[in-house]
């Protein structure tokens, strides 16, 4: 599906079993929670730390809640998350597009 595809299933979803969008605040907040889950797993499965018991490390599916509420935002703000990365992708290309090639601390 494409982004705009997902954007609009986040939205009829949101019409027919969430009641309404939370406010773009409490979005923030939920999205922050949602980046701690993903920080969570990545900590246990690919860093030092060590998983408690009934952990559940499924990193897709956090990854999944914060494209979810990402979503939930550009929705409620007006933000057509396809143009918005088409957009970014120029810019990076256009800043970066040499940076990161010279970059001798990326040839190693």
């Amino acid at each position: 599906m494409t982004i705009q595809e997902a954007q609009e299933r986040v939205d009829a979803w949101i019409r027919q079993y969430g009641v309404r969008y939370f406010s773009e605040l409490t979005n923030m907040a939920v999205l922050t929670e949602e980046v701690g889950e993903v920080a969570r797993v990545i900590a246990r499965r690919y860093g030092d730390q060590s998983s408690k018991p009934g952990d559940d490390l499924d990193l897709a599916d956090e990854l999944a809640d914060v494209l979810w509420v990402v979503m939930c935002l550009a929705n409620q703000t007006g933000i057509d998350l396809d143009a918005a990365l088409e957009r970014n992708f120029a810019k990076k290309t256009a800043r970066d597009s040499h940076r990161h090639l010279d970059n001798e601390k990326l040839k190693h």
